[in-house]
Order: C-alpha cells, then sequence, then structure tokens
C-alpha cells in the first residue's frame, strides 16, 4: 500500500532538486551577465569618481576655509584691540572645528546620494534629533554659545581682574562652558558661562588713586599742598605702577574738625591699592618731620570747683 506512496515521494523530492538547480543556474547566469556588462561597471567607475572629486573638493573647502580663518585671526592681531596667543588659537580651533563638521556632513549626504539613498528621511531625522538634543541640553548649548561670544568678542581675558554678580576675582580659566575666577583669598568660583550676563573689568583700562589726607585748621594749607606735591613726585620717580606725573587737586572738603585735601595718581590696571598704601605711609611720615598735625578725635574734660552753700 505505501510503495506508490514512496515512489511519488521519490519523484517530489527529484523535481525539487531539479528545480533548485534550474533556480542556481539562473542566478549564475544572471550574475555573470551583471557582472560582464560594461554599462554597470561604467556606472560603478562614474560614482567612485564622483566620491573621489566629492571628497577632493572638500578637503579643499576645509583648507581654504583654514586659510581665510588665519587670515582673519591676524589681522584681528593687528589691530588696535586684538587677541592674546592662547585666544588667538582658542577662537581658531574652534572655527576650524565648525567648519570641518559642516563641510563633513554635506560630504555625507552628497555621497549618499550617489547611491540613490533618499535624503527627505536622513534629513528629517537628524532634525528631530538635533531637535530633542537642543531641548534636552539647553543650558548647555546655551553656555557653549555664551563662551564663544566672550572669547570672540574679547569680553576679559585670563589674568584679567572682574567681578561677576557679587564674584571678583583673577580669571584663572576661559572655556567654552564655564570660567573660573580667583579671588583675593584663595577661593576658586566656577561660574557657567550662561549665567555670566554683566561683566566688569578692572584689567582693561588704567586705575586711579584718590588719597584723601586731613589736616587740621591750624595747619599751613600751602605748606601741607607743598609737602604733598614734592612726596608724590618723590614716589613717583621710583615707581614702576604709576604711570602718569600725580597731581594734587588742592581742599577737598572742610568738614566740623578737619580739612581735607586730594592727591590722585594714575596707575597700572589694579595698582591703585598697593599705590595708595605707599603713598599714605609716605604722607604721614613727611607731615610728623614738618611738624603737621593729623587731626584725632579729642576729650577736653573740665572740672568746676564750686564751693556748697549752707
Amino acid at each position: 500500500m505505501r510503495i506508490p506512496l514512496l515512489g511519488k515521494t521519490a519523484s517530489v523530492d527529484v523535481l525539487d532538486a531539479e528545480g533548485w538547480k534550474e533556480t542556481w543556474l539562473r542566478f549564475q547566469n544572471k550574475t555573470v551577465d551583471y557582472v560582464s556588462d560594461p554599462g554597470m561597471w561604467m556606472a560603478i567607475l562614474f560614482t567612485v569618481v564622483k566620491i573621489l572629486i566629492l571628497l577632493i573638493v572638500g578637503r579643499l573647502i576645509i583648507k581654504l576655509a583654514d586659510k581665510i580663518i588665519d587670515g582673519m585671526l591676524e589681522a584681528r592681531e593687528k589691530g588696535p584691540i586684538h587677541f592674546s596667543r592662547r585666544r588667538t588659537e582658542t577662537i581658531g580651533k574652534l572655527v576650524r572645528n565648525i567648519v570641518t563638521y559642516v563641510v563633513n556632513f554635506i560630504l555625507i549626504l552628497m555621497i549618499l546620494s550617489q547611491f540613490n539613498v533618499n535624503l527627505g528621511p536622513v534629513l528629517a531625522g537628524a532634525g528631530v534629533l538635533g531637535l530633542a538634543i537642543g531641548f534636552g541640553a539647553q543650558s548647555l548649548v546655551k553656555d557653549v554659545i555664551t563662551g564663544f561670544f566672550i572669547i570672540f568678542e574679547d569680553q576679559f581675558a585670563v589674568g584679567d581682574v572682574i567681578q561677576v554678580g557679587t564674584y571678583k576675582g583673577t580669571v584663572e580659566e576661559i572655556g567654552l562652558r564655564v570660567t573660573r575666577i580667583k579671588s583675593w583669598t584663595g577661593e576658586i568660583h566656577i561660574l557657567p558661562n550662561g549665567t555670566i550676563n554683566q561683566v566688569t573689568n578692572f584689567s582693561v583700562n588704567n586705575s586711579l588713586a584718590v588719597i584723601d589726607v586731613n589736616v587740621t585748621y591750624e595747619t599751613d594749607i600751602d605748606q601741607a599742598i607743598q609737602i604733598l606735591r614734592e612726596t608724590a613726585d618723590a614716589y613717583y620717580e621710583k615707581s614702576m605702577d604709576i604711570v602718569k606725573e600725580p597731581q594734587v587737586l588742592g581742599v577737598q572738603t572742610m568738614g566740623v574738625s578737619e580739612i581735607t585735601l586730594r592727591l590722585t595718581a594714575e596707575c597700572k590696571p589694579n595698582a591703585q591699592f598697593g599705590v595708595s598704601r605707599d603713598l599714605y605711609s609716605l604722607i604721614k611720615k613727611a607731615f610728623e618731620s614738618s611738624g603737621i598735625q593729623i587731626p584725632y578725635p579729642r576729650v577736653v574734660t573740665y572740672h568746676r570747683n564750686e564751693k556748697a552753700e549752707l
């Protein structure tokens, strides 16, 4: 009863084997025809040539952009307001990286288009990804953008004394994300660049030392002014921190028990504190040697001796 079934099964296996053999032969023939087709090789050759041309053009664009950036930075250094060497290198490296990333991204899209890849979904996916990153890292993006403009606009440099809000000190480091400020007592303040809204830079222009000296009403004003002028001129001759000859302005105010004389001296940035301390000390010694008194609080006690009446 099962012999016919076995025969039928064997015949089916033979047919399947012959079908697979024919399919394999057709595949081989199509492969040989495709590989031996001159048009296919010409298309591949043209595609490879186009990709090579795109890569060469991309590299040339990057090199040309580097030359333009270097020329712009050199021109900025020769201008009246120039960057420090460290800042110039930072800006140049940052701009070069941005140009390189943009050019490489465009190259990738153009190469994909040579393989008939639909760029619509790719661009849409990149846009959605960029939007998600932008929403998820808003503070980071704000810090980076603000840091770039701080460096590019030369708002302050490493070594400058600045004040940001309640923080005042010397700039230790300027990064694209954070700025480090060291206070005069040694604390390090790390500020995200996005929080730097207003900056006061004390190291851009020369500073002014203002010295107010009080004398008594009994003092000869002309003599006191002359001593102030001689003391300031002598200190100016040996000091490296004063950039202009000090000026004695004269009487500033007249108080209850003292007359205030004012002296000013233009100094190097942030040097006014040391200059003021030195001048106060020298003026005190000069007044003492000349017999000029500096007013100070005095207490006068009166004793009344009265006899008691009986």
